[in-house]
């Protein structure tokens, strides 16, 4: 079978999927990105790069600025497409992430592929993420409008696509039908394997404050400190929990950008601004104990895991962070939001505690509930640990799955091409 992926940054969500199709013989594998300057090979796929010829035009509409982004992309992905159709690469089953929107116009280079997209969030004026945090209301009436044009790349692909694949059923839940009918729920898998506890970890943490296994070491993680993510909740909570817990450290991960909403306005960051508001209400002493590490090497990163007494997990009710899962392998106990994408694999007292998202005095209690509870610390990471490797264990669960699915859809399109 032949068989293209496209994503503007692959292998992205694709990172297993691809290669292990590209392990069969049977299989050619190519994949169109734009991270590259040349052609090249990764892991048995073909990578083929494309580049914009454009940009964005100024003073354009700015309810229309996104979906030109998106449409000067997808012409760049479309004349590569072209040069590929002419070499006579003709794919049985093209597999994209639409969310940048490259494959607007696959279709019009191949009408007998089959199209399958991987559905990571459809947008919502409200119920969702927007609208969630009153302390972030909308800029402007026109939000709303502005969203609802920020769906149409979404809405143009479903009358294309002949199957969607989805890593949570809130995530596959947030599409509408008819479309949300073709959507098979698969998670891209972690490797359970790799992120297992290790009662023998230790880490350095500013070349001289070494940190064991059974040090009360709070964590939280971010890919960028932000509110999506709960950075401002979990900062508010730190004077009380410093003050009631005067031997934990605080391990925070993530850099000073921006993934998901606004940037905030002035030149500031959100860490700064969080860190700012509570710094006040805090000791020296209590200050020095909340260690800011920026982005880590994932090896640091899992061995940090694996020293976390208690690790906290906020989001939005938004796209479920591979880190959480991460966390569960790892068999960390753990203080989550009471959001819905987040109930999929927390369950309160089971895989987790739960609290409300907004609610600072009680994440403090149930952290400091955790810390002071050693056997339900254990119960609780054993049976995350279980649900993670029963449920989202990539090598016996996720990825043969999605090669399942992939083999559906490529039978699928052989019945049709000899009907």
């Amino acid at each position: 079978m032949k068989i293209l992926f496209v994503h503007q940054n692959f292998p992205g969500q694709f990172r297993h999927l691809a290669p292990a199709l590209a392990a069969n013989s049977s299989n050619m594998v190519v994949a169109m990105e734009m991270k590259s300057e040349k052609p090249g090979r990764w892991r048995g796929v073909e990578i083929v790069p494309y580049r914009a010829s454009r940009g964005s035009t100024p003073g354009v509409h700015p309810w229309l600025s996104d979906f030109e982004t998106k449409t000067v992309r997808a012409e760049a992905c479309f004349r590569a497409a072209l040069q590929l159709r002419k070499r006579g690469f003709v794919p049985d089953l093209v597999i994209a992430h639409p969310g940048w929107g490259e494959s607007l116009f696959l279709k019009e280079v191949w009408p007998a592929a089959k199209l399958a997209l991987y559905c990571e969030f459809y947008y919502h004026a409200e119920g969702a993420d927007v609208g969630f945090d009153a302390e972030f209301p909308a800029s402007e009436e026109g939000d709303a409008c502005r969203l609802r044009m920020k769906n149409v790349n979404n809405i143009m692909h479903f009358d294309l696509a002949d199957a969607g694949i989805s890593p949570t059923h809130w995530q596959a839940t947030t599409f509408p039908e008819p479309f949300r009918s073709r959507i098979t729920v698969i998670h891209d898998g972690i490797d359970t394997s790799v992120l297992v506890p290790n009662k023998t970890a230790e880490l350095v943490i500013n070349k001289s404050i070494i940190l064991k296994k059974g040090d009360e070491v709070i964590t939280f993680v971010n890919r960028n400190l932000e509110p999506y993510r709960g950075y401002h909740i979990f900062m508010r909570a730190l004077p009380d929990l410093l003050r009631q817990r005067p031997h934990a450290r605080v391990m925070i991960v993530g850099g000073d950008g921006v993934s998901y909403g606004k940037k905030p306005e002035g030149g500031r960051t959100w860490k700064q601004i969080y860190a700012g508001e509570v710094r006040p209400q805090i000791s020296d002493g209590d200050w020095a104990r909340v260690h800011f590490l920026g982005q880590i090497p994932y090896r640091e990163f899992l061995t940090l895991l694996q020293l976390s007494m208690v690790h906290v997990y906020l989001t939005y009710p938004f796209v479920l962070s591979w880190s959480l899962l991460e966390a569960m392998s790892i068999g960390c106990a753990i203080v989550a939001s009471n959001t819905r994408p987040v109930r999929e694999a927390i369950s309160h007292d089971e895989t987790g505690r739960l609290v409300d998202f907004f609610d600072v005095a009680g994440l403090v209690g149930e952290l400091c509930s955790l810390l002071d509870d050693g056997a339900a610390r254990e119960r609780l990471g054993a049976n995350a640990r279980a649900f993670a490797m029963g449920n989202y264990d990539l090598h016996t669960v996720c990825l043969p799955r999605q090669l399942e699915w992939v083999h559906a859809l490529g039978q699928k399109h052989i019945m049709n091409h000899n009907v």
